[in-house]
């Protein structure tokens, strides 16, 4: 799971759709709409790409004294029925 987001599109050959792009929204203005940007590529890539999760939730927080993001994914796991999360921090750097 943490692969496909920290994946741009057009990263991996012959896969140009795979990917959340998440980078491509680090320069937005930190807004309700780049958040909701980035959950909907999100949840779209988890969605398509990968079919053995459930998404339950995902939450954002703007970082804005660190420039960053913290993104919190709670999933459920189909095969084994149990919660996971998975946490990135998508940081500006200069």
């Amino acid at each position: 799971v943490k692969n496909l987001l920290i994946t741009n599109r057009n990263e991996r050959p012959f896969q140009p759709f795979l990917g959340a792009n998440l980078r491509g929204l680090l320069f937005e203005p930190a807004d309700a709409l780049t958040k909701i940007a980035l959950k909907e590529n999100i949840l779209n890539v988890l969605v398509n790409h990968e079919p053995r999760i459930i998404v339950q939730d995902i939450d954002i927080k703007d970082l804005a004294d660190q420039n960053a993001y913290r993104i919190l994914v709670k999933m459920r796991i189909k095969e084994f029925d149990n919660n996971d999360t998975v946490e990135i921090v998508l940081r500006r750097l200069r």
